[in-house]
């Protein structure tokens, strides 16, 4: 029995010694986490020779400084997820990325998809360094019951719907139209400014990343700016709103990511049922026959070039996005759309949407999000568009024109 064990031992060890291992990060999120630990559990079965030590981002002040504080201690991990454009550019510039276009059956794990398009999203350069995971549209949550109260039958549309709404609705601090400024992080800047300037601007770049110059000093962007001063000039919106407006009342409308939806059936189940969702707003003369484009927040999957196990690395992300089953089962556990353009024409899909009305119309607008600047210095850019655009038209303290005129100058010094 003795010899047994010693035997035993001996071939445990020879085995788990013979495993390459693959060490993969994702984010801290509970129910992205619930999502890897099956997947991960799937394939160590299906491929007993590789052992993947999966765990969640550790903890720092940012997913970011995690990351980049491995990558200066060598404990860079072989595949990450949640990583944004603005930190992809930051991580090619210093040349840690594997170029995935050049692996083994990427164009054939794109066309199986359905990504031909979102992937160029994610182009730096002509390469693709990201694999997008998911991509969630930003869009305009509505209260209808209160729109129909003040003789709304839908919601408002353009710049002007809303000043006409507002006359109607606006009750100085008490309530006010929507929530205009998300507030004053870098990140706030997605949800705010950069979303409407994509849809006012048919989705066009605010950032030319081939002259590397800011370029929102144009007739959307110049729109999108007056639409911030009219609305806070005339008290239509506010810097504080309180807490949870739209769902006490205290706004009509306010732009929500997807990630919104499970919140707030758990918290505000009654007034979720009278929620409608649009598009963002946009300018009076914008066509009424053409799509109207958004912000995409999305975060994708890098390979890092000091992985040992690239093949490997590339064979699970490879098994794990060319099953749309795996897809299916992201959408249920995160109720984030996939980023594939396919989700309202695939059957596969069709239940899940046919029962949760809220994420069909986030997954009707995937096509038309689009990414964040491919820049590494994302940070730096919208910390200054909040200090020379986005505060100077809540206070009052600059015109549009002047507000636009001096971001875009300021920010071309940083980005040239």
């Amino acid at each position: 029995m003795k010899k047994l064990m010693v035997f035993l031992f001996i071939f445990i060890f020879i085995m788990s010694f013979g495993k390459t291992k693959l060490v993969f990060w994702t984010a801290p999120n509970p129910n992205q986490e619930a999502y890897w630990k099956k997947l991960v559990a799937e394939y160590e079965k299906l491929h007993p020779e590789i052992d993947i030590e999966w765990t969640t981002i550790p903890a720092a002040g940012s997913s970011e400084e995690a990351i980049l504080s491995a990558i200066a201690s060598g404990r860079t991990p072989d595949i990450c997820t949640n990583i944004f454009s603005g930190f992809a550019a930051q991580l090619i510039e210093l040349d840690q990325l594997v170029e995935l276009n050049k692996l083994p059956g990427f164009n054939d794990l794109i066309a199986k998809r359905k990504m031909e398009e979102i992937i160029k999203g994610w182009n730096f350069m002509g390469k693709t360094y990201v694999f997008p995971i998911y991509s969630n549209p930003i869009l305009i949550w509505w209260r209808a019951d209160l729109l129909e109260k003040y003789g709304w039958s839908k919601p408002p549309r353009t710049y002007s719907e809303v000043y006409e709404l507002s006359k109607k609705f606006v009750i100085p601090k008490k309530q006010y139209t929507m929530r205009v400024v998300a507030g004053r992080n870098w990140w706030d800047r997605w949800f705010d400014y950069i979303t409407y300037y994509y849809a006012a601007s048919e989705g066009k770049p605010y950032i030319d990343l081939k002259k590397y110059r800011a370029v929102y000093n144009n007739d959307a962007g110049l729109a999108v700016a007056k639409f911030f001063e009219t609305m806070f000039k005339n008290g239509w919106t506010a810097v504080d709103l309180g807490n949870a407006p739209l769902y006490h009342g205290a706004i009509l409308g306010s732009l929500k990511g997807p990630w919104e939806i499970p919140y707030a059936e758990k918290q505000f189940p009654d007034v979720i049922k009278n929620i409608v969702i649009t598009p963002p707003i946009v300018p009076d003369n914008y066509p009424k026959d053409k799509p109207i484009y958004t912000f995409a927040d999305t975060k994708g999957l890098v390979i890092f070039k000091s992985s040992k196990h690239q093949k490997e690395a590339w064979e699970f992300v490879k098994w794990v996005f060319s099953n749309p089953e795996n897809d299916k089962l992201w959408l249920e556990m995160t109720k984030m759309p996939p980023a594939r353009a396919d989700l309202l024409t695939n059957s596969l899909f069709k239940d899940f949407f046919a029962k949760n009305r809220l994420a069909a119309k986030y997954a009707e607008y995937v096509g038309y999000a689009v990414p964040p600047a491919l820049i590494s210095k994302t940070v730096d850019v919208q910390d200054e568009m909040t200090v020379s655009l986005i505060e100077p038209l809540m206070y009052g303290k600059a015109s549009a024109e002047t507000a636009i005129k001096n971001s875009v100058k300021k920010i071309n010094r940083i980005i040239w």
